[in-house]
């Protein structure tokens, strides 16, 4: 196996690091922590460059626009908020909501800013003023995570209630309701191409989903327990999937055939991340790995072992050259490929 080092060790934060994000060019990498603050910091020397203090609650996820010039963060104070990068300042509290908010996206261009909330709501704002847009009522329970289609025209939500939607991001309406599978969906994520959404489920399913009439064309099943992650790879052709069973799966989306099962995590695997060019699938676990896996042979290429905890994120930047991972430890690292 291939070693992979350990860049930089990321230490400053009093609490679990939920997630880590790369700026869209690599030189900062935000994280967000269960001390109620988020990091921004310097890729190459490891510094933090701004400490993002305000919210009272912890932060479950930190997110930059394309544009580079804001991030945005979400918390269990139910207030989002987005700050200047180069000054570490908070620019809008984004208020509207009633409950935590969970999940953060921004749509591809940097100009739509969608958060999902204990509320049962979405909320889409204008990063740039910190107006609301739409409020996406219809989820009967806790949303748990929601997503862009490439070309920003959808969004795709994913809800405690058993039901993925699909809505019309300028317009707010639900344009189809994605309803079959039989416990919370974890989260839901789009191909590539923007034609297919994926899925994954407390039943222990992964359903694929045509974006243009709302019909479920596949259901992959094999997993034993929760599917937590669903990851298209870039040229659509595989879908890794995650799961409490502590397995990773590669499925064929043309066909829903299980390619591969990748066994070797002893806990459950929460997230997994491809390479930008394909070449390598990264997965976090809470058994404080991460590994990372050629996605052709199915083999493990290295285990990155230092985390003394487990591994709630990881992230490639976006040259391919590095890996981010944020765990419950305390600590983001940086490994080098």
């Amino acid at each position: 196996m291939s070693v992979i080092e350990v860049a930089r060790t990321l230490a400053g934060h009093t609490g679990a690091v939920n997630s880590v994000a790369f700026s869209p060019e690599g030189s900062l990498l935000a994280t967000a922590s269960e001390d109620t603050t988020a990091r921004l910091w310097n890729v190459a020397t490891g510094e933090t460059v701004h400490t993002l203090a305000g919210h009272s609650e912890p932060v479950f996820a930190a997110a930059f626009s394309s544009q580079r010039a804001i991030v945005a963060t979400v918390s269990a104070d139910v207030t989002p908020r987005v700050w200047d990068v180069s000054s570490g300042r908070p620019i809008h509290e984004l208020r509207g909501h009633t409950l935590p908010v969970f999940s953060i996206a921004f749509s591809p261009d940097g100009r739509m800013l969608a958060t999902t909330s204990y509320d049962e709501s979405v909320r889409l704002w204008n990063p740039t003023t910190g107006q609301a847009v739409h409020t996406l009522a219809g989820h009967t329970d806790i949303v748990y995570a929601a997503r862009f289609a490439p070309n920003g025209r959808m969004l795709v939500t994913a809800g405690g209630d058993s039901s993925s939607r699909l809505w019309d991001t300028a317009t707010g309406a639900c344009l189809h309701v994605l309803a079959g599978h039989e416990g919370i969906v974890s989260t839901a994520s789009f191909s590539p191409d923007g034609k297919t959404v994926a899925t994954a489920s407390f039943d222990g399913t992964v359903r694929l989903w045509d974006t243009a009439t709302g019909a479920c064309t596949r259901v992959l099943a094999g997993h034993s327990d929760t599917v937590w992650g669903a990851t298209f790879s870039p040229d659509g052709v595989l879908l890794a999937t995650a799961s409490e069973d502590a397995s990773v799966r590669l499925w064929l989306v043309a066909t829903g055939a299980a390619l591969r099962t990748l066994e070797g995590h002893t806990d459950s695997v929460f997230t997994t991340a491809f390479a930008p060019n394909g070449s390598a699938l990264a997965s976090a676990s809470y058994d404080s790995t991460v590994r990372l896996w050629d996605p052709v042979s199915g083999k493990t290429v290295s285990t990155l072992t230092g985390h003394s905890n487990a591994v709630n994120s990881v992230v490639f930047s976006p040259d391919g050259k590095l890996l981010a991972t944020a765990s419950a430890d305390g600590t983001a690292r940086l490994w080098t490929r």
